[in-house]
C-alpha cells in the first residue's frame, strides 16, 4: 500500500502537527515500508494458531496473606529524614 503526501498530510493535519516538506516525504516513504510488512504478516497462514493474549501461561504470583507482626515504631523512624513524634513528618502538600 503507497501512502501519498496527501494522506501524510491529512494525519498531520488531524494530529495538529506542523512538518516540512522533506519530512512529509520521508514519513510517506517509511508509512509505506511499514504498511509493506503488515502486507507481509497478512499473507501468513495463522488458520491452526489460537489467539493469545499471552504467550506464556498466566499463573497467580500472590504468596499467601499471613499475619505478622508490624515492625517497631522505633525502628520504623530509625533513618526518617524528619519525625513528630510518632510520625514521619513530609512537607505541606496543597
Amino acid at each position: 500500500m503507497a501512502i501519498t503526501i496527501a494522506d501524510v498530510e491529512h494525519v498531520a493535519l488531524l494530529s495538529r502537527l506542523e512538518i516540512s516538506a522533506e519530512e512529509k516525504e520521508r514519513f510517506a516513504q517509511e508509512l509505506s515500508d511499514i504498511f509493506g510488512h503488515v502486507e507481509e504478516l497478512n499473507k501468513v497462514d495463522v488458520s491452526g494458531v489460537p489467539p493469545t493474549a499471552h504467550p506464556l501461561p498466566m499463573k497467580n504470583v500472590f504468596r499467601e496473606d499471613v499475619v505478622k507482626p508490624s515492625l517497631p515504631n522505633a525502628e520504623a523512624l530509625a533513618n526518617a529524614p524528619a519525625k513528630e513524634g510518632p510520625l514521619f513528618k513530609v512537607p505541606q502538600i496543597v
